[in-house]
């Protein structure tokens, strides 16, 4: 029974619960495997797993980032905005990118510099981001002049709709950051015992800015995305978005008091929570309930974390 529990507490353990779940949903729901479904599916998911990759890097380094959702509609709407006032997508985009990059930066520091608690700051800025773009739209959406911006998230490659090539990326490029450089391995560290961090030469103030302006300026791809696919900029998009990264990336393994976390156990957090939301709607349960079930998988998913944490502590 031990050794059973060490698997299941285990990243070995995600994948196979994920390899159950996916196999019960295929047999038990009709039209899942559908290639139309798989690939909305995908789609779905995309504006979270594209922020989950950022989010990882935040929980990691023992910090909270609750502004993501807000980040995600003001980029959408600076994007429509800039590119409807200039007539050129492309600076439409990359004024959205600068500022996601600026909100990000701006909070990391405050958190680092002036050593304002992560939760607390974002919070903050979740409130005046989101009060940014009401202001500038009046609180109504913003249409897009030009039809080549739908393009951005209708465009396929090889078949498969462009987004999804773009969280791929993400997920590989963050992957590798993670794993295979100096700056995933401080992070990592400095989740573990800040201070031990800075006494090994770590500049900690310097990575956390970079950590959280590294979150604004996906979110702010992630805005550009979701702007383009809902076909326009909307101030009151992606709200609640932060607790649903958050729920994946903690159900994917990553610990709420730092020092842990694997890509391929975010990527697997990000694709339960699609899958549950995805099999609600095969299955016609109301909206209402897909709140319950968001809750209880955030409930489990810091469940599973402590359990984490109590096995690692008995192995030390």
């Amino acid at each position: 029974m031990s050794a059973l529990k060490k698997i299941l507490l285990g990243e070995q353990g995600l994948l196979v619960i994920f390899a159950l779940a996916f196999v019960i949903v295929s047999l038990t729901v009709p039209n899942f495997l559908t290639e139309r479904n798989v690939l909305g599916l995908l789609q779905s998911v995309v504006t979270i797993g594209i922020v989950a990759c950022t989010m990882m890097f935040c929980l990691a380094s023992r910090d909270f980032d609750l502004s993501v959702g807000s980040i995600v509609a003001f980029s959408g709407m600076v994007a429509v905005m800039a590119s409807n006032a200039s007539g050129s997508i492309l600076i439409g985009v990359a004024a959205a990118i600068l500022c996601g990059f600026a909100v990000g930066a701006v909070n990391g520091v405050v958190i680092a510099r002036f050593r304002i608690n992560a939760l607390i700051t974002t919070l903050a800025t979740m409130q005046i981001v989101r009060g940014l773009a009401l202001i500038a739209s009046d609180g109504r959406a913003v249409g897009i002049n030009d039809p080549a911006f739908y393009q951005l998230a209708l465009s396929r490659f090889l078949t498969i709709p462009t987004p999804i090539w773009v969280m791929a990326l993400f997920f590989i490029v963050f992957g590798f950051l993670l794993n295979r450089t100096v700056f995933g391995k401080n992070t990592l560290a400095i989740g573990g015992n800040p201070e031990a961090s800075r006494l090994a030469g770590v500049n900690v103030v310097r990575m956390r800015i970079w950590i959280f302006a590294l979150q604004g300026l996906v979110c702010s791809v992630a805005g550009v995305l979701l702007a383009s696919r809902i076909t326009s900029g909307q101030p009151n998009a992606a709200t609640g978005l932060e607790l649903s990264v958050i729920s994946a990336c903690v159900l994917g393994g990553v610990s709420l008091a730092g020092g842990r976390a694997t890509m391929t156990g975010v990527f697997i957090g990000v694709m339960i929570m699609g899958i549950a939301e995805n099999v609600m709607n095969l299955l016609n349960i109301q909206a209402f309930y897909q709140y319950l079930v968001r809750g209880l998988i955030l409930l489990i998913a810091v469940l599973l974390d402590n359990l984490r944490m109590s096995a690692a502590g008995r192995q030390k």
